[in-house]
């Protein structure tokens, strides 16, 4: 195992053995589910940086996998909407956290009657090499944790989680990233690495990778402020801002001109007719925003219409568009 991974296991070891609150998490508003209870130390141990539950991702009878189980917390809720023995299969290198996590799992099962901890199957395994059978798994969610990965093994990662979706099966994943590339100094200090501050990419760098791995449709759901990297106690030029995004990548076949990526972008057309269409599969209707991706955007614009208007990303995509 590589240097840098241990030393994120052991910070996750400290994590699991003292609950740290701190660390790893964004201030959000709950997400309310009725019925659900959640155990205080679950809260005290979200170690994320958003949200991997999505109503738009529940479907009956899906098979999820949550890949860095920590408190358990985002695998609770993933079983509230599966509720059935296996329905969720959670993974974590960290034995600790395994063993905290079931502490978490049986205390829910006692605060709430519809939960059975066989809901929840713990293994311990990681990212890089995922103890789940190939095309057996309909979503697949990781919080906070790959960006601690280099890129050789992020893309390790990347291909794990392919592996083992079903066709048409979507990865859902919160993540940190930087709005520049992170000084090498940085980098190279595997404390701050583990800590999900140093091994940030960029948002492209971070795109272009997951669409490498084969993913051929990616929505880019929310983008907000993560974490400042101040000059001073940083050794940098100037602060660096770090965000978290939420997106959704789909294991569908890559276009032959490239992935869809999806980052809130709409096209209006204002003209008389009642839409417009540009002969190549797109039809935009009169003054109402259609969605598209990035890539359908630059096209539309390169044709350079006076009555059609591209809106720039709002970095916020719920689906209902066009490629």
């Amino acid at each position: 195992m590589k240097e840098y991974l241990q030393t994120a296991i052991e910070v996750y070891k400290e994590a699991a053995i003292t609950p740290q609150p701190a660390l790893c998490c964004v201030q959000q508003a709950a997400l309310f589910l009725p019925g659900l209870v959640i155990p205080p130390a679950m809260e005290q141990m979200n170690y994320g940086c958003g949200t991997t539950v999505h109503l738009q991702d529940m479907a009956p009878d899906q098979r999820i996998l949550y890949i860095g189980v920590g408190g358990g917390l985002e695998a609770l809720k993933f079983a509230y909407f599966c509720r059935q023995p296996g329905g969720v299969v959670a993974v974590d290198p960290v034995d600790e956290m395994l063993d905290r996590a079931r502490i978490n799992l049986e205390e829910a099962a006692r605060l709430n009657d519809w939960f059975e901890p066989e809901f929840v199957e713990l293994y311990l395994g990681d990212a890089l090499d995922l103890p789940v059978a190939d095309a057996t798994v309909d979503l697949v969610a990781q919080n906070c944790l790959f960006n601690i990965f280099e890129p050789a093994e992020l893309r390790v990662a990347l291909q794990q989680v392919r592996r083992v979706l079903k066709p048409g099966g979507r990865l859902i994943l919160s993540d940190p990233i930087a709005t520049r590339p992170v000084p090498e100094h940085l980098r190279r200090d595997e404390r701050l690495r583990a800590m999900c501050l140093s091994g940030c990419l960029p948002l492209d760098t971070y795109l272009d990778l997951i669409a490498q791995a084969g993913f051929g449709q990616i929505d880019v759901r929310a983008r907000r402020p993560y974490r400042m990297l101040d000059r001073t106690r940083y050794n940098l030029p100037a602060d660096l801002l770090l965000e978290s995004v939420e997106l959704a990548a789909y294991n569908l076949p890559v276009p032959p001109d490239g992935p869809c990526i999806f980052t809130g972008k709409t096209a209006i057309y204002t003209g008389s007719d009642e839409h417009f269409d540009d002969r190549a599969g797109h039809i935009i209707p009169v003054d109402v925003p259609s969605a598209v991706c990035d890539k359908t955007a630059a096209k539309l614009a390169s044709l350079a219409h006076p009555q059609l208007v591209i809106t720039p990303s709002t970095w916020h995509y719920s689906g209902g568009g066009c490629c």
